[in-house]
């Protein structure tokens, strides 16, 4: 789960400085320079690199995630399957975007968010209605690993 928060920090970065650029680009198009013409910098590159850490980051901790979730023995392991195979087709269907440039948003993608919010609420569901301990008694609750 540390990898997956650590890998949407670093988009919180990627999206804060193209925040910030956006409006310096549409001063340089409204005075006639193409940006094409403007030389690649140093921040080009590192925001580049910073934005595929943010992928790899955000697969791997999500696959982790899921796995962990299937072996966890108190979520259902079919919500862990489907929190990894989820992002398996969102992170899937944003490459062909990226690389073949879908003209909106890609059906896996689709398909890997509604699958999130299954997963997710499914999740929740099964820990809300679960007995706490308070409901049980201190005394029942025995911890799993000795």
């Amino acid at each position: 789960m540390v990898i997956t928060v650590l890998g949407s920090a670093l988009l919180l970065v990627v999206l804060g400085v193209s925040t910030f650029a956006a409006p310096e680009q549409g001063q340089a198009i409204l005075a006639g320079i193409e940006t094409n013409e403007l030389p690649d910098t140093f921040a080009d590159t590192a925001q580049a690199l910073t934005g595929l850490v943010y992928i790899l980051l955000g697969f791997v901790g999500n696959i982790l995630l899921g796995v962990a979730i299937w072996r966890s023995g108190t979520l259902p392991m079919w919500a862990g399957a489907l929190w990894a195979g989820a992002h398996v087709l969102i992170y899937v269907g944003q490459a062909y975007a990226s690389t073949i440039g879908a003209r909106s948003t890609p059906p896996p993608v689709l398909v890997g968010a509604v699958l999130v919010v299954i997963s997710g609420a499914w999740m929740a569901w099964s820990v809300l209605s679960t007995p706490s301990v308070k409901a049980v008694g201190a005394a029942a609750a025995q911890p799993r690993v000795r």
